[in-house]
């Protein structure tokens, strides 16, 4: 037989028509290249082709205005492909359906970097690297411990992720391979580190140093959950939950966070700073916290027996909100929303089903069946279920957003080391559209503005 691997993409786009815009300012008309990426990749036109359509020579020439980059591509990625109408999500070509149910979670972080599978050499050599690499300086518990007790662990996870940078000053070397990679694998290594020194702070426990005989998993468990055990055996079920769930969550192309660590990363910072820009980004309650948002939203309706007044208020528009249904990029169901339901209910074989469990399945149950929430597309989305998870495993609500910090880190290393590598990337630097006064003169309102002191 012959090869039956797929060509390996190229990296670049290509030209495959043109576009005539007619202004109808002037009358004439422009051609713009249409481009395109893989075989699956989307079209567009490169913006700066309309700085030429301009009424005199002296005009800046046209932009497009797109707040909130609703329709604009800021790079382009050979990393994870989404197709929300379809409710397709993929790695490196590879459907999320498959990793989740076949590989670990260090095998997706090399994969998301290296663009391939690792081979049993390579796997066995990033694992222990990784894994020498999980303690942390011990200034960084000092650096913690300053935190109040009752501080948010998004909020001491930025902090201590951007602290690393001045532990670590050769990481400013960016464009040496060596100094990247063991960045790299620094991050990695120490995230799961750094989110349990946070719960335990909170919690108001002695910090469980690294146990490296365990997996990546399993270490972060035992960091989190260990208490005078001599050796900490964590449950099965939580460990190959989690290990689906940093899975799922390991990188989701061009969101919120990850456009923020491209952004910063195009300063050439160095690595540290520029993920604590990510974990920044995250940390808000309309993209990492959303989870966070299900749990208080099921406080909020307080017993089962409220769901369906709860859901005719959402209806009338009365105020009341249904997080955790629907996505902004998915238009169908959210494909590792499938994943994670097959999973909450082997998790809840196990925990039992309490009374805020009882109302997320009728809430789950009456958007399913509901025609108003059907034809809508605002199907349960990954963050109403890993809500419900998490909870299971008595991770506190505010410390949701940390665990889902952790996994994204692994994409948000490949999407910056990508744009690194991206020739055509320069500095972030959008442009405006200004709205406010021309020029004027300056006539002070003050009668006094240098009082002397008193």
């Amino acid at each position: 037989m012959g090869n039956t691997q797929p060509t390996p993409p190229s990296g670049e786009l290509r030209a495959t028509g043109t576009l005539d815009i007619k202004d109808s300012r002037t009358d004439k008309t422009y051609s713009v290249q249409i481009l395109q990426g893989g075989p699956e990749g989307d079209t567009a036109t490169r913006a700066m082709d309309l700085r030429q359509i301009k009424t005199s020579p002296d005009e800046f020439g046209m932009m497009t205005y797109d707040p909130a980059f609703m329709n604009t591509a800021s790079c382009k990625s050979a990393i994870t492909f989404i197709d929300g109408d379809k409710g397709i999500l993929r790695y490196r070509g590879y459907p999320i359906e498959q990793l989740a149910e076949k590989s670990t979670f260090l095998e997706v972080a090399w994969l998301l970097r290296n663009g391939e599978l690792p081979a049993q050499p390579e796997y066995d050599k990033w694992v222990h690297d990784i894994t020498y690499h999980t303690y942390v300086h011990e200034n960084i518990k000092t650096f913690l411990q300053g935190f109040r007790y009752d501080a948010h662990p998004m909020s001491m996870m930025c902090s201590a992720v951007a602290a690393l940078s001045s532990f670590y000053p050769e990481a400013k070397n960016i464009h040496d391979p060596a100094s990247r990679d063991i960045s790299i694998i620094r991050l990695l290594a120490k995230m799961p580190t750094l989110a349990a020194f946070c719960y335990r702070h909170s919690k108001g426990l002695p910090f469980i140093y690294p146990d490296n005989d365990l997996s990546y998993t399993e270490n972060f468990l035992s960091m989190v959950a260990r208490m005078s055990e001599p050796k900490y055996e964590a449950n099965p079920i939580f460990v190959k939950a989690l290990e689906i769930l940093f899975i799922l969550h390991a990188d989701h192309e061009q969101n919120c966070s990850t456009s923020a660590v491209r952004a910063i990363g195009s300063s050439q910072v160095d690595p540290f700073s520029a993920i604590a820009g990510g974990v920044a980004a995250l940390y808000g309650p309309l993209h990492g916290g959303a989870n966070e948002q299900v749990l208080r939203m099921i406080a909020e309706i307080g017993d089962p027996k409220n769901v369906p007044k709860f859901i005719d208020e959402v209806k009338g528009g009365k105020g009341s909100k249904l997080m955790g249904f629907g996505h902004r990029v998915y238009k169908s169901y959210d494909p590792r929303a499938k994943i994670v339901k097959k999973l909450a209910d082997e998790v809840f074989k196990v925990v039992g089903v309490d009374k805020d469990l009882e109302i997320a399945l009728k809430l789950e149950e009456a958007a399913l069946n509901d025609e108003y929430f059907v034809s809508r597309k605002l199907y349960p989305n990954v963050d109403f279920y890993t809500g419900l998870i998490y909870r299971s495993m008595a991770f506190p609500t505010d410390f949701f957003t940390v665990l889902f910090a952790v996994a994204r880190t692994s994409g948000w290393l490949a999407q910056w080391e990508e744009m690194l590598n991206d020739k055509e990337q320069k500095i972030a630097r959008p442009r405006q559209i200004y709205v406010g006064y021309g020029e004027r003169p300056f006539a002070s309102k003050l009668t006094d503005r240098f009082p002397k002191a008193k």
